[in-house]
């Protein structure tokens, strides 16, 4: 009596496992009538993912206006970007971030990353061309990612 009380323990524990596992990797999601993949998030939950998104695009116009200046605010740019980097990331709530694929966390993770090392480099003193080469390699992945998935509320 007592092993086959374990076995299903042990059976409905791997069973969970093998369930959140899933779901950490496929999120909640459905097929779009857009060929993109849907990620269905509570309304609230979509209103914070797209003003993260909107913060993001404004620190990336930020860091342009700012190479374009003839006398650039170096301090400010490092700011901006390092403003939208992996602190940012961290204010994510996780019941957001079970939802979502594991693609799409790992580009967004990717993204806020790479806008601290942009900050490092802007630091650095790197050359205006070398930031817009940064700058585009992110703003590619977003590109990506919005090819790929959108968000409806459920």
């Amino acid at each position: 009596m007592k092993s086959r009380w374990c076995t299903s323990v042990f059976v409905l524990w791997i069973l969970t496992i093998t369930v959140l596992g899933w779901f950490f990797i496929k999120g909640w999601t459905a097929e779009g009538s857009d060929g993109r993949t849907e990620i269905l998030l509570a309304a609230a939950e979509r209103d914070q993912i797209l003003a993260e998104m909107r913060l993001l695009l404004k620190a990336v116009d930020g860091i342009v206006r700012g190479l374009g200046e003839p006398k650039r605010d170096l301090k400010q740019m490092e700011e901006t970007a390092r403003a939208v980097g992996m602190h940012m990331a961290a204010d994510t709530e996780p019941a957001i971030m079970a939802k979502l694929p594991l693609p799409f966390k790992q580009m967004g993770m990717s993204i806020h990353k790479d806008m601290d090392v942009l900050a490092d480099a802007i630091e650095q003193h790197e050359t205006p061309q070398q930031i817009l080469q940064r700058l585009s390699s992110i703003t590619a992945r977003c590109t990506a990612c919005h090819d790929m998935y959108r968000f409806k509320a459920n």
